[in-house]
């Protein structure tokens, strides 16, 4: 990671880009747009071939709202937005060839107490599952104590298996943490998979090891990113320690139980906002290959960390994404890396 030398090399621009997709069975990636439009862009000509979904009418691009995030599995789109109301919705969209068809079915909705700290990030793990990042409902220091919670969805990443054309929009996979046993009554809600996040901005899985990375947004001092490794349960059950804990530090009460501390912190003297992304997996920077590539919104400076023989080394990276407010990554089907900026830019990370 050390001897990494990167540089971002600017692919094209569009109007507020805040999150990429692989499809699979496409050559191409799928962009959305915070207005609420899917693109299907050719990355290596920067050209945009259509427009996949229009959801325009339906949400609003302000504040920390609109259209948020996106998954795609061979058969379906999926899109976590917040509507007219301000209230998440993650809706399925059936796959037809490269586009979509007439199927839609709503997976899911929550209404939020605030306009601000909605998560929107969707992804699709190694298991098959969808994963659902809620951040704890806005405001500041999470007032509803949400993120300490498990009986409702906000400030938890949920984990549900589903069945947009089954009976039910749905279903829980049975080794959820909240699943209620023979003769038990559950603990908290079956969908969540982990608590204790203010607004996870990006989580992604490492493709090699299945290891999941949440970077979650702090409230006044840290930004923090939590690795919860797959030999260890990646994440199931796991306390992230959000209102009692910001970042290594107490907040508002003692250490909870089952607490996973992140592996990396920064202060908000050098960043305001993190923006998690992948682990990189690509061919064209050998030695960026294992580390944790990510950033802060406000900086827009791209950072690594690397765990090596049992410690956490960081690096900055010494790059700037092109246009400022680093909104997300993209890791297309080659494990190649792409920063999107709110601003418009979208760029490569490629060697120099």
């Amino acid at each position: 990671m050390f001897a990494a030398d990167v540089g971002v090399h600017g692919v094209m621009t569009l109007d507020e880009p805040i999150d990429m997709a692989v499809a699979p069975g496409d050559d191409l990636v799928w962009v959305a747009e915070r207005a609420g439009l899917v693109l299907r862009v050719d990355m290596d000509n920067g050209e945009v071939v259509e427009t996949v979904l229009d959801i325009t009418g339906e949400t609003e691009a302000t504040g920390e709202q609109g259209l948020l995030g996106i998954a795609v599995t061979d058969r379906w789109l999926f899109a976590n937005y917040t509507d007219l109301h301000g209230d998440t919705r993650v809706d399925a969209f059936e796959r037809v060839g490269t586009g979509l068809g007439d199927r839609r079915r709503t997976i899911l909705t929550q209404s939020q107490p605030f306009k601000n700290h909605n998560g929107g990030d969707l992804a699709i793990g190694p298991d098959g599952f969808l994963y659902v990042g809620f951040g704890d409902g806005g405001s500041g220091g999470d007032p509803l104590n949400a993120g300490q919670d498990p009986t409702t969805w906000l400030g938890a990443v949920l984990r549900i298996d589903p069945t947009p054309d089954g009976a039910e929009p749905y279903v829980v996979p049975a080794g959820n943490p909240f699943v209620a046993g023979e003769g038990q009554s559950p603990a908290g809600r079956p969908e969540i998979f982990l608590i204790g996040v203010r607004n996870p901005w990006r989580f992604s899985f490492d493709r090699a090891t299945g290891d999941l990375w949440i970077a979650d947004v702090g409230q006044d001092s840290y930004e923090e990113v939590t690795v919860l490794l797959a030999d260890n349960g990646g994440g199931l059950g796991a306390n992230l320690g959000w209102r009692l804990r910001e970042g290594l530090h107490a907040f508002a009460g003692d250490e909870p139980s089952g607490h996973a501390d992140p592996v990396w912190e920064y202060g908000q003297d050098d960043g305001c906002s993190v923006t998690g992304g992948f682990v990189y997996r690509g061919t064209a920077i050998a030695d960026l290959y294992g580390a944790y590539v990510f950033g802060d919104y406000c900086t827009s400076r791209l950072w690594a960390v690397q765990l090596s023989t049992g410690e956490v080394e960081f690096r900055d990276l010494g790059v700037e994404v092109p246009g400022g407010s680093l909104a997300s990554f993209g890791e297309d089907a080659h494990g190649e890396l792409y920063t999107l900026s709110l601003n418009g830019p979208v760029a490569r990370i490629v060697p120099e």
